[in-house]
């Protein structure tokens, strides 16, 4: 995620801390400087009690106690990842005012080691800023370090470059896995340690994995190697936790962690907790993850929970003095390639949008749902006084006509500047030490196919789409899980492309080693193709620092089809403000913007049809701004995009599958509409 322009100051005039790497001194109780030395032996009795911050369990009350007074959080989740940096205090500041005291963030171990012993924690993947942040607005903070996140996000927060080690068991003993867990929270939990709650910070307690129950391996071992390893870097004060599902509960809680549970408003409450108090006997009960929305998957229809049943089941948890962390509170935007996937049946992938039907939309937004909300909570306790922000300004542009680059054949000196690599047999992302993105095949046919001939990759093995060209002209797509057709003909050393895109990998429960690219030799008719060239493409490189390129001399088709990039540049005369992208009659790709990947668009599967836009993304009056599009498939006859002042998220032109999840999450066809708030 690129650097966006400095922050306004915060609305309460105060200052952020000058060094963001110490939790803010206001957050703790403040010594008296002098006092006379009368004083001095009564300071001494009271210093203990005045000076001690902490956050217990009271077992004997069911409750939790905060600095020794009973405390209840009412909590949401966002996660700085899916958020510009500079949009951070926006954000925040409304969760506060929507009358939460807590917010609950995951940390994404991919975000941070992009690669074994490389970190980053600057811009947007500053976590420190991000709790000072917090702090500032007043919040507390729940962390969930992981190392697996699930989230929706890519590999559940895992990074990629674990399976270059095939073998790999993920989440389990096995020691490759615990030394490369070992050496990231070696890094991540000394940099928060000044930030728990009773070093003067913020964070009442930590989550040790998550919703590990969920998982086939339920390694004991592996749990307990965890919960010694936060102990260690972090101490004996801070509460630690795990968070299960009601099924997950026997493989995910652990002796010494505090188990808490997540569930739905569409579920049974009395019997989800009565099942947690098996787990917990004692102690405050905790939903970790109340659903306030669901997620999207490419396909099917967006996901809502209707107003009444989120604020009906809110109102019943705090009346029986449970704390509760609403998931999600703002949900944001997958951008670039981060969304992940699930497998149920099938391969889902998730949508760009992470919008979540949560209270605050993905443009930031109060929603409806938002004031609901926050009237039961006034029930319970004290909310800021003050008006909640009204929308952000919202933008209209366009149509605008789009100009053909070139075909992505085009460009592969520039997408690939190192050369491919040669093997017989082709070879997967990770084996080539591609994260992500998109990696092109290359063969040659070695010998004449007179006629259409079907070619595909036995044992569904293609993760998760190819796109396939024999000299350049586009023959169609294979696509993981589903069984297309697809027939190829050509002379004796035609040269056969098959540009692999990876979709996201699984994020959830019983994920396997998810692996991308060819994953078995394609065949052409019975003949296994072998002597195959992979090229890893840098397409975001590409994008952001070799265009505007002078365009290759050849002639470009009629109608050209397969992957082939467009772009334009256009001004805002007017005011600028937060937009969606709609693009009408494209089929799939990837989009950018000023350099920034935008994420993906699947326009013709849906449901999401625009991408949203932030402000800050787009240079004012008199500046050039500059999208650039990867259009996969086909472009419509006039390629022209617009930018819209309100979000499509459900709007399904073709659909492959439904899977209903609950009966409270919508799954049956509906009109094509705007939605969003």
């Amino acid at each position: 995620m690129p650097e966006f322009p400095p922050r306004n100051p915060p609305r309460d005039g105060r200052s952020a801390v000058s060094d963001s790497r110490t939790p803010l001194s206001a957050m703790a109780p403040k010594k008296p400087r002098c006092l006379p030395s009368l004083l001095l032996p009564l300071l001494t009795l009271l210093l203990p009690q005045a000076d001690t911050r902490s956050f217990v369990v009271d077992r004997d009350h069911d409750r939790f106690l905060l600095d020794g007074v009973p405390f209840r959080y009412v909590s949401g989740s966002l996660h700085y990842f899916r958020v510009p940096r500079v949009l951070w205090a926006d954000r925040l500041f409304k969760m506060r005012m929507s009358g939460l005291n807590t917010v609950q963030f995951y940390v994404p171990w991919n975000y941070h080691e992009p690669e074994p012993g490389v970190y980053n924690f600057h811009g947007s993947r500053d976590l420190i800023a991000f709790l000072n942040e917090a702090a500032i607005a007043n919040l507390l903070v729940i962390l969930r370090p992981g190392p697996y996140i699930c989230a929706e996000w890519e590999m559940g927060g895992l990074p990629a470059w674990l399976l270059r080690k095939p073998k790999i068991h993920l989440r389990t003993s096995d020691p490759d896995f615990l030394a490369a867990v070992d050496s990231w929270f070696k890094v991540l939990l000394p940099k928060i340690y000044p930030w728990l709650y009773h070093n003067g910070g913020n964070i009442i307690s930590i989550q040790v994995e998550n919703e590990y129950g969920s998982y086939r391996a339920c390694d004991f071992s592996y749990m307990r190697h965890l919960a010694g390893l936060f102990r260690a870097l972090l101490g004996d004060k801070i509460l630690l936790f795990t968070t299960d599902g009601p099924e997950g509960l026997k493989c995910g809680s652990l002796q010494g962690l505090y188990t808490t549970v997540d569930f739905g408003p569409a579920d049974n409450m009395t019997k989800i907790f009565a099942r947690l108090r098996k787990y917990e006997p004692h102690g405050p009960l905790v939903n970790s993850e109340y659903y306030t929305g669901w997620l999207d998957y490419w396909g099917q229809n967006h996901s809502t929970r209707s107003i009444p049943s989120v604020t009906k089941g809110l109102e019943k948890m705090l009346k029986l003095g449970a704390s509760v962390n609403m998931y999600m509170f703002h949900g944001g935007t997958n951008f670039g390639y981060w969304n992940g996937a699930d497998e149920k049946g099938r391969f889902l992938p998730i949508t760009t949008s992470y919008d979540y039907d949560a209270p605050i939309s993905e443009a930031g937004d109060p929603t409806p749902k938002l004031f609901a909300l926050r009237d039961v909570i006034s029930k319970f306790q004290e909310i800021p006084l003050g008006p909640l922000p009204p929308p952000s300004p919202k933008m209209m542009l366009g149509p605008l006509t789009l100009h053909l680059d070139g075909d992505l054949l085009d460009f592969l000196n520039f997408l690939c500047p190192q050369g491919p690599i040669h093997s017989i047999l082709p070879m997967t992302f990770e084996a080539v030490k591609q994260d992500h993105g998109f990696m092109l095949y290359r063969t040659f046919l070695s010998y004449t196919v007179s006629k259409p001939t079907r070619f595909w990759v036995p044992n569904n093995r293609v993760h998760d789409r190819a796109y396939v060209m024999v000299d350049g002209v586009f023959h169609g797509v294979l696509e993981r899980n589903m069984k297309h057709k697809l027939f190829v003909m050509g002379q004796v050393g035609a040269k056969l492309d098959v540009l692999l895109e990876s979709m996201g990998r699984l994020s959830f429960g019983s994920n396997s080693s998810d692996f991308k690219g060819l994953l078995e030799p394609p065949v052409l008719g019975q003949t296994v193709l072998t002597e195959w060239l992979m090229f890893p493409l840098k397409v975001d490189k590409l994008v952001k620092w070799w265009f505007p390129l002078q365009l290759l001399k050849k002639s470009r088709p009629q109608n050209p089809s397969g992957p082939t990039f467009y772009s334009t540049t256009f001004p805002i005369l007017g005011s600028s403000g937060d937009t969606f992208l709609y693009l009408p009659g494209w089929t799939k790709g990837q989009v950018w913007i000023n350099g920034f990947n935008l994420g993906r668009y699947w326009t013709k599967r849906g449901p999401q049809q625009t991408l949203y836009v932030p402000r800050p993304l787009l240079y004012p009056r008199g500046a050039l701004n500059k999208i650039t599009l990867l259009e996969l498939e086909n472009a419509p006859p006039q390629p022209q995009i617009q930018f819209l002042d309100r979000p499509i998220l459900n709007s399904t032109l073709h659909r492959t599958y439904i899977y209903s999840l609950t009966a409270d999450v919508q799954s049956t066809p509906e009109p094509m509409e705007l939605s969003g708030h």
